[in-house]
């Protein structure tokens, strides 16, 4: 069990680790296609104009594509350097907030978007970032989550802390927090599965 200086610790390291190659990163990912992954969630919604909720939004890619898309986008980050980048990339209103220290109003979004973000959650705080998530989502809502898979083990891959859960251990994550399963497949598609390091899932609010 880790304890709250633990805690403190992961989050603080990994936070470190991202405000110091800021530039690096979105210079790596900036081309990244995950359009597959936006319509995951997107084709989950009614259509019009939906509030999105970009956790863990990094320098603001995805947030530039869910507004050129029509949509309000808001994102969060833990990274104050990623959030003045996603400001800048983007033009959203965009949090600065610790994914264990979350302050999201109620009922406020029609979709949320994790990709490549909440891995970093210990499981043992899992519980509660999902159902705070839960709470944050509109009646209907959708939620999107894009991970690196494993075999339930966690802990650190240099400076960042990881969480990497099998398909059945974050079905049953989701499920107990309230999200009932509407898809879920790997990434990068059309590779053999040992090849395919991601697993996308979406979720309704149930």
């Amino acid at each position: 069990m880790l304890d709250r200086d633990d805690l403190g610790h992961i989050t603080r390291a990994t936070l470190a680790h991202y405000d110091e190659t800021a530039d690096a990163f979105w210079e790596g990912t900036r081309d990244h296609d995950v359009s597959q992954n936006i319509q995951a969630l997107l084709s989950r919604l009614p259509p019009g104009r939906r509030r999105i909720l970009d956790f863990g939004c990094g320098p603001g890619r995805d947030l530039a594509a869910f507004v050129a898309l029509g949509n309000e986008a808001v994102g969060l980050d833990g990274s104050a350097r990623f959030v003045e980048m996603a400001r800048r990339h983007s033009g959203c209103e965009v949090l600065l907030q610790d994914f264990l220290a979350l302050d999201l109003p109620a009922a406020s979004f029609d979709g949320i978007f994790a990709n490549a973000s909440i891995f970093h959650v210990p499981a043992q705080e899992l519980p509660r970032v999902l159902g705070e998530l839960h709470a944050a989502l509109r009646s209907g809502g959708a939620f999107f989550s894009s991970n690196p898979h494993g075999r339930n083990q966690e802990g650190w891959n240099g400076s960042r802390y990881g969480t990497y859960l099998d398909v059945d251990t974050w079905r049953r994550h989701m499920t107990r927090a309230g999200f009932r399963e509407l898809d879920h497949y790997y990434r990068p598609t059309g590779l053999p599965r040992e090849r395919q390091p991601w697993l996308a899932t979406v979720w309704r609010k149930a």
